[in-house]
This record gives C-alpha cells, sequence and structure tokens, in this order.
C-alpha cells in the first residue's frame, strides 16, 4: 500500500521562493527540482512541493488540493476578505520576507493624511484589503484595480494614489511618491487546510512542524558566554536578554568569579554587550545557534 504523503504549496519563483526553500534546507529536507518542474518530492519526509503562483496558494490549500502552505500575508489576507471565504488558517509565522502593504502618495502633492484621501482615486493590486483600510478609517475611495506597476498610476493621471507592497521603498522614490500609512505589516506565512487530516498526515506535519520551529527558534536565539564577578552575578544576569535560567559554572582556579552560558531568545545587540561589560562581565562570546528543539 502506497506511503501517504503530505502536498505543500510553494511559490514557484522569486525571494519567498528562495526563502521557503532555504528554510526547507535547514530542517535537513532535500529538494531536488528543476526550473521546469511543478512537483518536486522530498527524500527525507513523505512530502511532495508543488510550485505555483503565489495568488493560487491560499485557494490549493482551502480546497484540499495542498495540504499547507507558505505565502505572503499580504496575499492571504487579501484572499481572506474574498467573499467566499478560505477553508485555511495559519499554522506558523515563519519571520522572513517581510514588507508591508502601504499607501503611497505623490511627494510634495496635497495628501498628507488618511482624511486627505477621502473621494481620491487608489491604485492598487490589492482592492479586498483597501476596501476594508477605508471602511475602517470611515472614507470613501474608487479603487482602480491593478494587475501590475502600480507606481505609475499618479504619473499617468489616472490615480490620485497607489497601494502597493513596500520592501525597500526603492521603487516609491524612482517614482516619486512617499509612504504615507500602513494598511497591512507582511511576513512569510505556514497555512493549512481546515479540513481533518489522516492520522499518517497528521504525524507527518507534526514532525515538520518541530523542525520548522527548531530553525526559528534558533534563526532567532544567541548562545552567550562570559564570565562575572560573584557580587555583580544578578545584575548581569538580569541583562540578558530573553534568557530562561543560565548555567553558572565555576572557573579553574579562580573563586570571585564564575562562568555565565545562557540561551537568549531576543536579539543581542553591541548595546548588550556593552551594557554587560559595564556590569563587570568579561570575555563575552556571543554564538549563533544552528538548531534547536524542546
Amino acid at each position: 500500500m502506497p506511503t501517504e504523503r503530505i502536498r505543500i504549496a510553494l511559490q514557484k519563483s522569486g525571494r519567498m521562493a528562495d526563502d521557503s526553500l532555504a528554510l526547507l534546507k535547514a530542517c535537513g529536507l532535500h529538494i531536488a527540482k528543476s526550473r521546469e518542474q511543478l512537483l518536486c518530492r522530498i527524500k527525507e519526509l513523505p512530502i511532495d512541493l508543488l510550485l505555483v503562483r503565489d495568488d493560487d496558494i491560499p485557494r490549493f490549500v482551502s480546497s484540499g488540493i495542498c495540504d499547507l502552505g507558505i505565502v505572503g500575508e499580504n496575499v492571504f489576507a487579501e484572499e481572506q476578505c474574498a467573499p467566499q471565504p478560505l477553508s485555511a488558517r495559519i499554522v506558523e509565522r515563519l519571520g522572513f520576507s517581510r514588507c508591508r502593504l502601504s499607501i503611497a502618495v505623490p511627494e510634495g502633492g496635497t495628501i498628507a493624511s488618511i482624511d486627505a484621501l477621502n473621494q481620491k482615486t487608489i491604485a492598487t493590486t490589492y482592492p479586498a484589503l483597501l476596501q476594508r483600510f477605508a471602511k475602517d478609517n470611515n472614507i470613501s475611495v474608487t479603487i482602480l484595480e491593478m494587475t501590475g506597476s502600480v507606481e505609475v498610476a499618479p504619473r499617468l493621471k489616472i490615480a490620485d494614489a497607489i497601494c502597493d507592497i513596500v520592501a525597500s521603498g526603492a521603487t516609491l522614490a524612482a517614482n516619486n511618491l512617499s509612504e504615507m500609512t500602513t494598511v497591512l505589516s507582511s511576513e512569510a506565512l505556514l497555512i493549512r487546510s481546515t479540513a481533518t487530516l489522516s492520522a499518517t498526515k497528521e504525524a507527518i506535519v507534526t514532525r515538520l512542524l518541530s523542525r520548522l520551529r527548531g530553525v526559528i527558534n534558533a534563526d532567532d536565539s544567541k548562545y552567550i558566554m562570559l564570565h562575572a564577578p560573584q557580587e555583580h552575578l544578578s545584575d548581569i544576569i538580569a541583562l540578558l536578554p530573553g534568557s530562561e535560567s543560565p548555567t553558572i559554572l565555576p572557573l579553574q582556579g579562580i573563586k570571585d568569579k564564575v562562568a555565565v552560558h545562557a540561551v537568549c531568545r531576543e536579539s543581542v545587540f553591541w548595546e548588550t554587550m556593552e551594557s554587560l561589560k559595564a556590569a563587570g562581565a568579561s570575555s563575552i562570546l556571543v554564538l549563533p545557534i544552528e538548531k534547536m528543539m524542546g
């Protein structure tokens, strides 16, 4: 009897696709694919990848064609606003491909506030999210739906503003547009169908999630080692960002100092290290963590 396999929908190209494949590879999964392939098989776990357009991923998961999907929150949220609701839910926020859906207006123009958008025309590829934003802010706008190159609409005099995805802001600057307000902050999401999976498929999903969360937690965490004077130990431990109970070890031949080892689940900045040093810590090492499992 053939082994049951789960199917994951991924964007077939672009930054989201590259980041998604990198995450799966960090989970110890090897993917052999060519540019022409639509379906790829993972060797280590019974998982198949379906490489599709990002706009198709929410509906593929909702309809049961795929069990899981990795998709931008902007795409998922737009589909959630559609008249036919999705039978899909968010399982995990993946922390990459961060961007924002923002309203941008011509630089030096007359639109300087949300209220000033009232009775204006806004070009977008996200009409449902823009309509929700307008309703939430009690303004009336005319929505010009476009499939691409939204940023040229004000220059062509067919819209007063745009509502589009912004990452670095370089495209806006190149078109003399400035970001006015954020409609939605977005990142990559792992979504799944709300349909009940078989026990076999559920076990595969659970195993995959354990690996994904281990990689995500490791990426967000750092391992800190330092030497601390006994008299300032409590002050130094209090400065360790997001750490649980650190490990305290004696130092050979030194009575008034100890070694402190801790996993910090928050970012460790230069300012943190400077504060630790000012509190009396020395020999401070901050190391990346490749994998974590609770």
